[in-house]
């Protein structure tokens, strides 16, 4: 569990390393798991996509982490802070993904509710954020249940419809 950023009952994130393309590859390039995503991912995609997530640490000190079982230390997916645009503005955003085998267990809304515990007790950031296609109900649905609310929805290029849901550091205080 070394470079450990947040730990819950079942899981622990921690900063992810090119060592993690293997297991991240099995979530990223599945069509099932990605299918609300504007595209899929390959070899050089995933491999960015870790890059993009060790400069963030280095950057703001976040980003998306890998999600790991503490039974087995197995990485079943990522779940993380970001800063993204949404609708014209940079916000900070938690997204998350698990591996197929993986979803249907509760490990997303686990990793992300740790995640906007941590968002509140880390950061300035008065709001948080989670963005998806709106077709992506199982998304949205685990934002819910860790206290997001539904915000708007907009035209978007990726998305078609992006869906915003947001929860406010008092309403999180409280959950």
């Amino acid at each position: 569990m070394s470079g450990t950023v947040i730990e819950t009952e079942r899981l622990y994130l921690r900063e992810m390393t090119m060592d993690d393309f293997d297991a991240l590859y099995k979530v990223l390039s599945d069509p099932e798991v990605m299918q609300h995503y504007p595209y899929s991912f390959d070899e050089t995609k995933v491999r960015a996509w870790i890059e993009r997530n060790i400069k963030r640490y280095e950057d703001y000190g976040f980003g998306l982490w890998a999600v790991c079982l503490n039974e087995t230390g197995e990485m079943i997916g990522d779940c993380g802070l970001t800063l993204q645009n949404i609708e014209g503005e940079m916000l900070p955003e938690i997204g998350y993904h698990i591996r197929r085998d993986q979803q249907r267990k509760g490990y997303a809304r686990e990793a992300a509710g740790a995640v906007r515990d941590w968002t509140f007790s880390n950061t300035g950031y008065p709001a948080i954020y989670s963005y998806c296609k709106y077709t992506n109900e199982p998304s949205y649905k685990t934002a819910e249940a860790i206290g997001m609310k539904f915000l708007k929805e907009y035209p978007d290029e990726a998305n078609g419809i992006t869906h915003v849901s947001v929860i406010y550091r008092d309403e999180g205080e409280r959950t």
